[in-house]
């Protein structure tokens, strides 16, 4: 099942890609579920008995208008995110791949965006690209065992950890979240696919092009803690809830790590994708606000 926000509303998507139509939650459940994608996370169980019973050709499905969609869990309570979770750029990066959790910081919200956006390039900044599964929480728990683990997703997501690199690592100490939560720094989508939709959902091939070039491409297995682990590992300490969002982190081939290093410049286009989720598109444009 595909779940989306479309103008804000709970959606659920049917379709073939690139014909893909939207159903309403709260008109087709009689308001019984939603109309906000919150409410669906916190009966996400009740939810997805319901949902089942949904057609493709439901006589509510309207064609999906890209432009109006949004991250699929736009206001969580948390939103935690994983860095140097790949060998490859923990190496890259000129770090040892960490044997314990790799290292958890925060996006935040006011960050978040759809996944077809224009994205303003901070003054005398340096713009990089970290494509990421996302994983979005349907179920609160603590201290979850990993072989329960799953049974806490609602469903995965494309994501991109947008990052400015001159603000995230300015001393005297890095500042990972407001480097990496300018507006528009945190898109996803285009929609929630449950992990019952996948072969196996861990072991899935992400990757992104600017301009067309392929500038990264790795596969989910790869990913040192996938997320039955990172789940249980985030949950021993705190408790994870309904709609919460967690970045899994980046494979190799993130800007910073290349020689020369090179950044996103303005009239430049990032494409990024998931297998058997879908795509983003964001354009990035200079700010004609500074001084």
């Amino acid at each position: 099942m595909r779940i989306a926000n479309l103008a804000g509303r709970a959606v659920v998507i049917v379709g073939e890609a690139g014909a893909e139509h939207a159903i309403d939650v709260a008109t087709a459940s009689n308001n019984r579920f939603g109309p906000d994608l919150p409410s669906i996370y916190n009966n996400w169980t009740e939810f997805r008995s319901w949902a089942a019973g949904i057609t493709h050709t439901h006589p509510a499905a309207t064609p999906v208008q890209r432009a109006s969609l949004d991250a699929p869990s736009p206001s969580p309570r948390q939103v935690f995110a994983i860095g140097l979770n790949y060998s490859d750029h923990a190496s890259e990066s000129g770090f040892e791949a960490p044997s314990q959790l790799p290292p958890v910081f925060t996006k935040y919200v006011s960050s978040f965006s759809g996944p077809d956006t224009d994205v303003v390039i901070p003054t005398h900044g340096n713009v990089d690209w970290e494509i990421e599964l996302v994983a979005i929480i349907g179920r609160e728990g603590f201290r979850i065992a990993e072989q329960d683990a799953w049974d806490h997703v609602a469903g995965l997501t494309v994501g991109q950890d947008i990052s400015e690199r001159v603000s995230q690592l300015r001393g005297p100490a890095p500042q990972f979240g407001l480097g990496k939560s300018f507006p528009g720094f945190s898109p996803q989508g285009p929609w929630l696919v449950t992990p019952d939709e996948f072969a196996d959902p861990d072991d899935l091939e992400l990757g992104c092009r600017i301009d067309g070039e392929q500038v990264q491409k790795g596969r989910t297995r790869d990913l040192i803690f996938p997320v039955s682990k990172l789940i249980a590992a985030l949950s021993e300490t705190v408790t994870l809830y309904p709609g919460d969002v967690i970045f899994t982190g980046t494979p190799a081939g993130v800007g910073a790590g290349r020689t020369p290093k090179r950044f996103l410049q303005p009239g430049e286009t990032l494409d990024s994708w998931i297998e058997g989720i879908g795509e983003m598109q964001q354009r990035f444009i200079a700010d004609l606000t500074a001084k």
